[in-house]
């Protein structure tokens, strides 16, 4: 055997053993899981019926992007229930799910699955878990802004400041096809805005203090006190 053959024996194994121990750390003990992960996502997902999860991966095969998700519905699913809070907040399936609502339509156990993948996009925001440079996450935070400061979504700036974020220049390469948007009616750089945001906020803060209320009265610590 010659030296370069056994360099390249000696660096399929080091690859190799990479590979296990990358494995291996993966691998999580049970005290290390948030079981209360699962219950927050069932609750603002209005899906309780998560915890009926037959895993028979319907909805895996019903989604028409599941071939590009780290993890498929089907194991984000049994994650969340599990507790796998980290892993789940930082894969890409929450960012690339297309909202068609095959996986709801086709369930068996008429989860709402589409549900819990926006109640998981809003978690990784809050706990700023998603990624950074991803269109998808730009979007869904450039978007969430725009509607809670100015009542509306405007297309036009949402797509400036995504590209501007992300790869300015694909911004010059679709200028033309936004250009004839434009002139057409269907696009336009306008920031609309409702006449009476202070209305829309005092609605939405009164949401957010219902939503807190319901926490604090439903936490374990609240619950436990009273039993005393």
């Amino acid at each position: 055997m010659d030296k370069k053959s056994v360099f390249a024996e000696s660096f399929a194994l080091d690859n190799a053993a990479k590979d296990i121990v990358e494995i291996r750390r993966r691998i999580k003990y049970e005290s290390e899981l948030d079981k209360s992960f699962r219950d927050k996502i069932a609750k603002s997902a209005h899906g309780e019926k998560l915890y009926g999860c037959i895993q028979c991966g319907t909805c895996s095969a019903a989604c028409p992007v599941s071939h590009y998700m780290d993890y498929t519905p089907r194991k984000i699913i049994q994650m969340v229930r599990e507790g796998f809070k980290e892993e789940v907040l930082t894969s890409s399936t929450v960012w690339l799910c297309a909202s068609c609502y095959a996986c709801t339509v086709e369930c068996p156990k008429g989860i709402k699955i589409t549900d819990v993948m926006y109640a998981l996009k809003r978690e990784s925001i809050l706990g700023n878990y998603y990624p950074k440079k991803s269109p998808a996450s730009i979007l869904a935070n450039n978007f969430f802004n725009q509607v809670l400061n100015n009542g509306r979504n405007s297309e036009g700036p949402l797509l400036v400041k995504m590209y501007l974020k992300t790869n300015p220049f694909m911004l010059f390469k679709n200028m033309a096809l936004g250009f004839k948007l434009w002139i057409r009616g269907r696009i336009s750089l306008k920031t609309e805005r409702i006449k009476d945001k202070k209305a829309l906020k005092k609605l939405l803060q009164s949401v957010e203090d219902k939503s807190i209320y319901k926490a604090e009265v439903n936490s374990p610590a609240l619950k436990e006190a009273s039993a005393v």
